[in-house]
Formats: structure tokens, C-alpha cells, sequence
């Protein structure tokens, strides 16, 4: 597999307090040698709307690329994404890439009322969603009919697009991967979160070892094309401080680690910057993992090693 060059974004997962907040935190990370903004989609979380807040920001920015991270499946048909992906593509100058899940999270479906199918049928249901997208941005147009979506003679508007939005999709079990490795461009390698929560059973699912055998599922799904994929890591913590490994290590005990092995937890990055920077560098070579992704709160912190490896 070719050594891609590391890139690195934030996902901006709070509220901010005014809309030019909003723009003038984008035009920061852009500032800061960030290659993308992205926004979570949940309907239990105190976040912006998605799509609105990511108008706000292609408005506010030139070069980074925005997006969702990641968008639900189950909360919008994938025509009328597709029509808001191809909207946001065009007012931002080509720089959609957008994440598409399954959807994970239980308090979203119980706030909303929506059906919570079983994974299985989630993530069919997410196959056939790509499918009908990736016919509509190649194609503009789209007949589909399938066992959960039937679509005729639909039209994407607008219809301008020279090159499509890159497409990420992500997970922690087989099924899921299969299908990312398949079809996305930039495939998220993440804990299991079949669960619906964020608990302490993810302890077994963090380890440096479940991370390989996933890479092994990805590479096995994508075959001839795996060298095609880019390889992103959404970090669960990215604290970049004198003292950081310490906390890490001192936090251990509460999640059921041992101290040396969270500081080699895949989603973990602690330390002084070339530390950090060391540890990336590492993770790279043993994962392939090139597209890294903090948190808003992480975004200054950060800096110094997206300064030290963006573009490396």
C-alpha cells in the first residue's frame, strides 16, 4: 500500500454562541493547516443542524473540505441528501466530502421516534443508500428499486458537478466494513458501537490488536482497490501537554486498561507534540492510517503537530 500524506481535521460537535462564530472557528482550523471541517448528525446532542451549520462554514472558508461526520442514513431519504450534498458541493467550489452511517446511537432514535431496525437491516439499508447516491452523482439521474428504497427517474439538482462528493464511510464490525471498504473513498476504522452507547464493554473493541484484524477486513473487502483508499482515524482523545501520557495513564484504571496499553489504544494520542507526531508516524505505518480527526475542543491544542506532519 503507497504511503498516503497525512492530513488532519476537526469535527466541530458543539454550539457554538452566534453563527460568526461558527464561521470564524472554520476559518481557524483552515488557518491552522486543517484539510477539513466536519459536523456529527445526531438529534439528542446540543450541535448545530448539519447542513445549515456546513453552509456557514463553505461560505466562511477556500480550502478546506467540509462535510458530515457522519451523516444518518435513516434521517433523510438519499435523494433528498443527495440534492443538499450537490447544493453544498457547488456553493463550496467542490469540497464536499461527506461521511454516511447506519446509524448507532439509541437516544437518537428514541428522541426521534424513528424505528431502530437491527443492525443488519440498517446497514442494507445503508447499501442501498449508497448505491442510489453514487448512481445520481455519476449520473445524474437515478432508477432504483430495491427492498428498502424504490426511486424513478430522479433528477439531482443541481446538476453541475465536474467531479462527485468524496464519499466516508465508516465502522467497527465486519458488515460495515465490507461496505465501506467496497464503496467509500476514505474508509473510518472505529470501535464496534453496535451497542448504541459509548460504555465500558468498548474496552475489548479498543485495543491495538481488534484495530489490525479490522485492517485485515478492509483490505480482504477492497481487494484490488485498497490502494485507493484512505485510511482515517476518528480520535476518542488527542491531548497534546507535558504531562498528557501521565493523565492518559492515570485514567487507565477507570476504563479496565492497563496504563501502557491505553497509551497504545488506537483512538488514544497523548503526549508533547513530537510525541504525538512520533506516535502518528508509528500508527501510520502499521495501520495505514493517514486522515486523522480531533474534536473541536482539541483544535488549538493540537496545531503544533498538524504543523509538524500535514502534508508528510
Amino acid at each position: 500500500m503507497p504511503v498516503r500524506q497525512f492530513r488532519f481535521a476537526v469535527q466541530v460537535s458543539a454550539l457554538t454562541q452566534s453563527p460568526r462564530q461558527l464561521a470564524d472557528l472554520a476559518r481557524q482550523a483552515e488557518d491552522l493547516g486543517y484539510s477539513a471541517v466536519f459536523v456529527p448528525d445526531h438529534l439528542s446532542a446540543d450541535q448545530w443542524s448539519p447542513l445549515t451549520a456546513l453552509a456557514v462554514i463553505a461560505q466562511a472558508t477556500t480550502v478546506v473540505s467540509l462535510g458530515g461526520l457522519v451523516f444518518c442514513n435513516d434521517y433523510r431519504h438519499p435523494l433528498l441528501l443527495a440534492q443538499e450534498l450537490a447544493t453544498l458541493h457547488e456553493l463550496s467550489q467542490g469540497r464536499v466530502e461527506f461521511g454516511l452511517g447506519a446509524g448507532w446511537m439509541n437516544s437518537d432514535y428514541q428522541a426521534s421516534g424513528i424505528a431502530m431496525d437491527s443492525p443488519g437491516v440498517r446497514i442494507d439499508r445503508l447499501a442501498e443508500a449508497i448505491e442510489i447516491l453514487a448512481k445520481l452523482f455519476s449520473e445524474r439521474s437515478c432508477t432504483f428499486e430495491g427492498q428498502h428504497y424504490k426511486v424513478a427517474d430522479a433528477r439531482l439538482q443541481p446538476s453541475r458537478l465536474e467531479r462527485p462528493p468524496r464519499l466516508i464511510v465508516g465502522g467497527g464490525g465486519r458488515k460495515m466494513l465490507d461496505l465501506a471498504a467496497r464503496h467509500a473513498d476514505i474508509v473510518g476504522v472505529n470501535v464496534n458501537l453496535a451497542s448504541g452507547a459509548v460504555g465500558p464493554e468498548l474496552v475489548a473493541e479498543v485495543g491495538a490488536e481488534a484495530f489490525d484484524r479490522r485492517i485485515g477486513w478492509v483490505r480482504e473487502a477492497a481487494g484490488e482497490r485498497f490502494a485507493e483508499v484512505e485510511l482515517q482515524c476518528l480520535t476518542f482523545v488527542a491531548k497534546v501537554s507535558p504531562g498528557a501520557r501521565e493523565w492518559v495513564a492515570s485514567m487507565a484504571p477507570a476504563f479496565g486498561l492497563g496504563a501502557e496499553d491505553a497509551l497504545e489504544v488506537p483512538i488514544v494520542l497523548a503526549g508533547e507534540a513530537g510525541e504525538v507526531a512520533e506516535t502518528i508516524e508509528k500508527r501510520r505505518e502499521r495501520y495505514g492510517f493517514s486522515h486523522w480527526v480531533v474534536h473541536q475542543a482539541e483544535l488549538e491544542e493540537f496545531a503544533p503537530v498538524v504543523s509538524r506532519l500535514a502534508g508528510h
